[in-house]
């Protein structure tokens, strides 16, 4: 890693402590910005969402490391991965890896905070979470927005934690949010970091084209994931990744044995012709 590479993460490391979240621009070469444009310009899906949250104009497609190699290739972005190294522990995972693409006349979403299904007290550090914009963001695309400085609140501060899929009960918090909140306003290929208990949503989509998105989140090795991989990815395709992504589905082994099936390591279950101890002999 060189000087002004190191400097960067620095200050990025600093910025999510203290604020919350950072925005590295650049962040994705023009040929991946292009070809996860094109994949996702020609999959003619419409999967609306099905409550406030999700969004009934808001496109979501879900397990993306299925689709092609360049979605791989940006979850394990070595700028994440080392900003990963910092705030989660040994052998951290990937819990979702989506497209959001959000149509035009979209509300905003519910206030939240992608660790909120946890249940440890704030603040916490449980999740690391990315959003890739593959269109330019503003405050009038639904770009997202964040409240700055969040991820260092109390339970009490935050308002509790935003766990059912609907509304803000409060319309006065949910105003007094928006009233100390900032539009992320970045161009397409730049992606935005936080903390999982930062709180943000997607923003009211008032423009006339669709606002893409991709969003990679990671957590904690001991924490549940919010994809279960194991069901989604064929262990055919995961043969084929790389190491480190084997390892972010959960084909790694948390000390001393978290993760362990029948015994081994579960990247021995990538063999096809694996058989776990337990049917052996039988």
């Amino acid at each position: 890693m060189n000087k002004q590479v190191a400097n960067d993460m620095d200050a990025a490391v600093a910025e999510i402590r203290l604020q919350g979240f950072t925005i590295i621009e650049n962040f994705l070469s023009s040929d991946q910005l292009s070809r996860a444009r094109e994949l996702l310009g020609h999959r003619g899906v419409e999967f609306k969402g099905r409550n406030n949250f999700e969004g009934s104009k808001t496109e979501r497609i879900y397990a993306l490391l299925t689709q092609d190699k360049v979605f791989q290739d940006i979850v394990e972005h070595p700028q994440i991965m080392a900003l990963c190294d910092t705030f989660l522990e040994l052998n951290y995972l990937l819990t979702t890896s989506q497209a959001i693409c959000i149509h035009p006349g979209e509300s905003p979403q519910p206030w939240h905070c992608d660790d909120a299904f946890y249940s440890i007290p704030r603040p916490r550090n449980v999740a690391l979470s990315t959003v890739i914009a593959l269109d330019d963001f503003s405050a009038k695309n639904g770009g997202t927005e964040v409240v700055p400085g969040s991820n260092n609140w109390t339970e009490l501060q935050a308002g509790g934690d935003y766990r059912d899929g609907e509304a803000e009960t409060d319309p006065e918090f949910a105003e007094r949010m928006a009233d100390q909140s900032i539009a992320v306003e970045m161009p397409a290929g730049a992606c935005v970091v936080f903390a999982g208990n930062t709180l943000h949503r997607g923003g009211r989509n008032t423009d006339s084209g669709i606002r893409r998105a991709l969003s990679n989140q990671y957590c904690q090795p001991w924490a549940r994931t919010i994809e279960n991989f194991y069901l989604t990815i064929p262990r055919e395709q995961v043969r084929e990744m790389s190491p480190k992504i084997q390892s972010l589905l959960g084909y790694s082994v948390h000390s001393p044995f978290m993760g362990q099936v029948s015994g081994s390591h579960p990247i021995k279950t990538l063999d096809p012709d694996f058989v776990p101890s337990v049917y052996r002999n039988h």
